[in-house]
């Protein structure tokens, strides 16, 4: 298996699998509290980011503080991809009942999966996330359940940003709710418990 992760079985096989993916700095268990809040009955997959930056993991290079290496995100991307499609065969997971969580770093990359796979995520939950990338053609995401958390105060991703995010993922037919905060960059427990509240209604948890 190509990527550093943790799985941990859940006690409901149809519940969704919890995907979690860290911030800049972080590691695979570090979201660990947010899927028993979200799904406590959940199977977990925490992955680490493959790419080090001064050190610290991350799901895919950038030039500078919110400018991507695009070229890296398309390739990291595929790699997260595919590893999916490993672990659900390696851990008899179902691979078409995969929910994301992320935040930042994390949370661009699984913008980036919705943005390139049609059939990749059946949803997620994104925490202060960007626009991936621009000038790309998405795939049909009809229905797809989208939950975004941005702050109003983020110095790292301004709010048109978010609502930019909103508006392409709306237009290939996901169902984004947008949750907004009075924060900035930092994940705040409000919106983990509104994304818990909208997770329960989604997939009926």
């Amino acid at each position: 298996m190509k990527m550093k992760h943790i799985y941990r079985e859940g006690s409901n096989p149809s519940a969704p699998t919890i995907l979690l993916l860290h911030g800049t700095g972080g590691t695979e268990t570090d979201l660990l509290p947010l899927a028993e809040l979200v799904s406590p009955e959940s199977n977990v997959l925490g992955v680490r980011g493959n790419v080090s930056e001064h050190g610290m993991p991350r799901f895919f290079r950038r030039l500078a503080e919110g400018v991507f290496d695009i070229e890296d995100l398309i390739f990291r991307t595929r790699e997260l991809h595919e590893f999916l499609d490993e672990a659900a065969e390696q851990y008899g997971f179902d691979r078409r009942n995969i929910v994301a969580i992320g935040y930042s770093n994390g949370a661009n990359i699984a913008g980036s999966l919705l943005f390139h796979y049609a059939d990749s995520l059946r949803g997620a939950i994104l925490h202060h996330p960007m626009v991936p990338l621009r000038d790309v053609v998405l795939p049909d995401l009809a229905g797809a359940p989208v939950f975004i958390a941005a702050g109003k105060n983020d110095p790292m991703c301004a709010p048109q940003e978010s609502e930019e995010l909103e508006e392409l993922l709306t237009g290939a037919g996901a169902d984004v709710k947008m949750h907004w905060e009075n924060n900035g960059h930092q994940l705040s427990r409000n919106e983990v418990i509104a994304a818990a509240a909208w997770f329960k209604v989604q997939f009926k948890a």
